[in-house]
């Protein structure tokens, strides 16, 4: 009797290199690298897509991707991507970046690519953290949430609340598709490569400025098991940094 025949339905996306990740255990990074690498694939422009990161965990990424990429100054990504996208309008553009890098020292790079409407994307990975550095407070850190530098918790009377960034830009005209997703769950991973298709073809419509921040999980600087930081992300990040489709006007 013949063997019935094996069809394959599910493997590496050939924009992912293959070299084996060597983030912390049960680090979100490698979650969303995949999504994203999905997406590029199935719109065939791995060829046509350049990634830039800026400093932190991302900063690690690129030996992950089969893509051309830039690695730039802490903060700066949203200026080089700026430059890049209007010398090649037809390339697909992303920035890959921490809720440090973006938030903190490169806040108002993002807010005014947002507000000129620039035509690239931003993955936006908030863990909550500065995660390469240590686990110093960031800007989305939580109230009373532990850090190397709020070892009493973050004290909004001393150092402000959360900054919600992605409803921030949300109010700017020229961002057109602004998204908070996760990647806690299978649900979740779902509606995070929904967010991240929909927010390059806004940019490859030519509409406009288009973001997805994700939440992510950081065991290590949480102090957590890695199983248990799922459970984390729902039952602390989430009332704080709600799940959603902040904004979108686009034409599609």
């Amino acid at each position: 009797m013949e063997a019935a025949a094996k069809t394959k339905v599910f493997g590496k996306p050939d924009t992912l290199t293959g070299v084996p990740y060597y983030y912390c255990p049960g680090c979100g990074h490698s979650l969303i690298h995949r999504l994203v690498c999905e997406v590029i694939d199935e719109f065939g422009m791995a060829g046509d897509t350049v990634a830039i990161f800026g400093v932190g965990c991302s900063c690690v990424s690129y030996p992950f991707f089969n893509l051309d990429w830039i690695y730039t100054l802490h903060g700066r990504a949203p200026a080089v991507a700026t430059g890049f996208k209007r010398s090649m309008p037809d390339t697909l553009v992303f920035t890959y970046q921490g809720d440090g890098d973006l938030g903190s020292i490169g806040i108002a790079e993002i807010i005014h690519a947002a507000h000129r409407g620039e035509k690239f994307t931003t993955i936006f990975v908030n863990n909550a953290n500065y995660g390469m550095t240590g686990g110093q407070m960031a800007p989305t850190t939580l109230e009373g949430q532990i850090t190397t530098t709020t070892p009493e918790g973050r004290d909004p009377a001393h150092c402000g609340s959360p900054l919600k960034i992605s409803e921030m830009l949300a109010t700017i005209d020229g961002a057109k598709y602004v998204a908070r997703q996760s990647v806690h769950d299978y649900k979740s991973l779902v509606a995070t490569r929904k967010s991240i298709k929909k927010a390059f073809e806004v940019q490859l419509a030519g509409e406009g400025f288009s973001i997805v921040e994700i939440l992510s999980q950081c065991p290590t600087n949480w102090k957590i098991e890695p199983v248990d930081s799922c459970a984390w992300i729902e039952e602390n990040m989430m009332p704080v940094f709600p799940l959603g489709i902040l904004k979108d006007e686009s034409g599609g």
